[in-house]
């Protein structure tokens, strides 16, 4: 490899772009004291990664796509001239990386960022005069479905990009009632804080990066941590610094919202959702800074605060129009084991005039108290022990049945969802886990006894997954609970850390398989009853995600069959069908995930057309209002008037149809 050519290629290229512009972003070179991390990191992977590969043109060339997607997602900087001359290094990446010679990585990021800085500057200077002659009665549109967008053929065509994107956010702005005679300097203040970034840019940033585009061509979940986001990784895991509760991924210069954590300040204030762009954030008394295009550790550390403090967030809710954003402030508070506890309530069910009581076990994650643990406390605290003595406590209270509420629920220990899992079955197998080597071991309940025996359902949504799929489909398996609500998240994947000389690695190294042999990865779980959701598989899920290890399958263990559940789905089904069309709840929450899907489907792009927008958007309004007083006609309240008269209701639907088809099993269960 001549990287020497390759630099004064790059250069060459640049130059018709850099020559101009003074520029502050400095030529990063490969650090020597990376050299030996990278030889480390292609060892490591071809030996403990779950597929043992080995890393070679094939994962080089998906590295490269991968590489530059990370850069430039949405094709805003890069030529399509570029990529052609970069291209006939695609081959080359695992080669770099396996003789510890990265520095083509760093020409590709030099390139970049030179184009990014050059982009930014021309924009800072044309803004003013761009914005005030931005006409907005012109019918004219902007392609927002990034996989269809192509690398730009010319600079005027990435010019007449930018002019869109730039009167999309103007436009944007000015429907949420920015004065427009500060748009300009609001979009301009976004510029100059990627510019400060530029500068901020560090040698291992780029290895990262780099690094993470040949681990992301193995799986989704193999990563490797540069030593700052290691601390920052670590942080998160141990929940040891006040912050809102949400993990959160950079994608398309956009911080996102990956997932809410349970019991955390997020999910308690409901404001906040899965798929939820950061546009901004603020803290107390101080102006709100515009973090599109910002390091995604730099967004964590600026949402990040002391207890008690709030911090502010401008958002584009992902259930929206794709044009309207908000502002709302959180808390800062630390997630605490007890806010992560089971909690259990009972719901009534009224049946011929009988009144039916069915308890419901509320279970956010599987946790055990270490720290308890290792100071000797008998009474620790665990998901288990919880649900157990929950369990205990509502069969004194008359339950009729038991549903395990397990949505949102990511997982955690593996140990407790095993034992978990054994509350429900006698002695038996729970799960089996595939290592690199392909051997298979089998982890499972060795007690005998059963805390309970009853009629039993588990309610799971999109966002259960890992520890909580496993106890779904072992009591789907064994016949034992009736699986409600939706597909699972499908991570079916065990990752340990490894540590390096510089940094950390997450690596994948073990595969879960239900006892029936099928693995849970890709597929997940899919329930007996379906219920709607407001989740879409298509966009959340492991196989939404870029390169997921393959659903597969082993061979089934021992295990028995305690009731034949598709035997109940006739009787069961049709009754449940029957509810959704009928009750409030569901049927307000069905039109909405229509128009949210053909809303999905319908905007490939956005109208530059200030009237179509403000249609639009009083379309958006009315649907929900409509849609709102549909529901409330339908429960006997008043009806609204205005969209912000809407507010979250403190009914929990779904609980109730779980109670409702837990009735139903249990009517059918007695003609049997």
């Amino acid at each position: 490899m001549n990287y020497k050519r390759l630099l004064v290629s790059l250069l060459v290229a640049g130059a018709s772009l850099t020559s101009s512009l003074a520029n502050a972003y400095t030529d990063l070179q490969q650090p020597h004291d990376y050299d030996q991390v990278a030889k480390e990191l292609t060892e490591m992977l071809e030996a403990v990664h779950y597929n043992r590969p080995t890393i070679d043109d094939r994962i080089s060339a998906s590295a490269f796509d991968l590489y530059l997607d990370s850069l430039d997602p949405t094709k805003s900087f890069f030529l399509k001239s570029d990529i052609d001359k970069l291209s006939k290094h695609r081959l080359e990446l695992d080669d770099a990386l396996r003789d510890g010679k990265t520095q083509i990585a760093y020409d590709i990021y030099n390139l970049y960022m030179h184009r990014v800085e050059d982009r930014l500057n021309q924009l800072v200077k044309e803004l003013p005069d761009m914005v005030s002659n931005f006409d907005y009665t012109k019918e004219e549109s902007l392609n927002v479905d990034f996989d269809t967008i192509q690398w730009s053929e010319t600079p005027q065509a990435l010019d007449e990009y930018w002019r869109k994107r730039i009167k999309n956010r103007a436009l944007t702005l000015k429907l949420n009632d920015e004065p427009v005679d500060k748009i300009a300097s609001v979009i301009e203040k976004r510029y100059r804080n990627q510019l400060k970034q530029i500068e901020q840019t560090e040698p291992a940033d780029v290895f990262q990066t780099f690094a993470n585009s040949i681990t992301a061509a193995l799986d989704p979940h193999t990563t490797y941590f540069a030593p700052r986001a290691s601390e920052t990784f670590n942080i998160n895991m141990s929940l040891s610094l006040e912050g809102i509760g949400a993990v959160l991924q950079y994608d398309d210069d956009y911080t996102k919202v990956v997932r809410l954590i349970p019991g955390g300040p997020a999910e308690k204030q409901n404001e906040l959702a899965p798929n939820d762009r950061i546009l901004a954030v603020g803290q107390d008394n101080k102006e709100m800074v515009d973090v599109v295009g910002m390091r995604l550790d730099d967004v964590v550390d600026m949402i990040r605060g002391e207890r008690g403090t709030k911090v502010y967030l401008e958002i584009q809710p992902a259930k929206g129009d794709g044009q309207t954003t908000k502002t709302i402030n959180i808390t800062r508070e630390k997630v605490k084991l007890e806010d992560q506890a089971a909690k259990k309530k009972i719901i009534n069910v009224e049946r011929g005039g009988e009144t039916y009581k069915v308890g419901v076990i509320e279970l956010p994650t599987f946790y055990s108290d270490f720290a308890a643990i290792q100071a000797g406390d008998r009474d620790y605290k665990s998901s288990t022990r919880d649900t157990k003595k929950l369990i205990e406590e509502l069969r004194q209270e008359g339950v009729i049945a038991i549903v395990l509420d397990l949505r949102n629920n990511g997982g955690g220990s593996l140990q407790e969802a095993n034992s978990l899992a054994g509350l429900f079955i006698p002695r038996g197998p729970i799960v089996q886990i595939k290592d690199t080597s392909g051997r298979v071991s089998v982890m499972g309940d060795r007690d005998p006894s059963v805390t309970y025996s009853g009629p039993l359902g588990v309610l799971v949504n999109r966002m259960s997954a890992s520890a909580s799929e496993i106890v779904a489909a072992a009591l789907q398996d064994y016949g034992r609970a009736l699986i409600l609500g939706g597909q699972t998240f499908g991570k079916g994947t065990v990752q340990v850390l490894q540590e390096m000389d510089k940094g950390q690695l997450k690596v994948t190294q073990a595969k879960f398989y239900r006892v029936s042999g099928e693995s849970t990865q890709h597929k997940g779980v899919h329930p007996d009853i379906a219920f709607p959701s407001l989740l879409d598989e298509k966009s959340v899920g492991e196989s939404a995600l870029k390169h997921p290890l393959p659903w597969d399958k082993i061979h089934e263990t021992r295990y028995a069959v305690y009731w034949k559940m598709d035997d109940y789905l006739p009787v069961l089904e049709p009754r449940h069908e029957q509810r959704m069309k009928e009750e409030p709840n569901f049927v307000a929450m069905v039109d909405q995930i229509n128009d949210v899907r053909e809303q999905a489907s319908t905007f490939k792009s956005i109208s530059l057309n200030e009237e179509a927008r403000l249609q639009l958007r009083e379309e958006g309004k009315e649907k929900s209002i409509a849609r709102e007083n549909k529901r409330r006609k339908a429960l006997g309240l008043d009806p609204i008037t205005k969209e912000d008269e809407i507010e979250p209701s403190e009914d929990d639907p779904y609980a109730q149809e779980a109670a409702e088809v837990m009735l139903d099993f249990i009517a059918a269960n007695q003609l049997k």
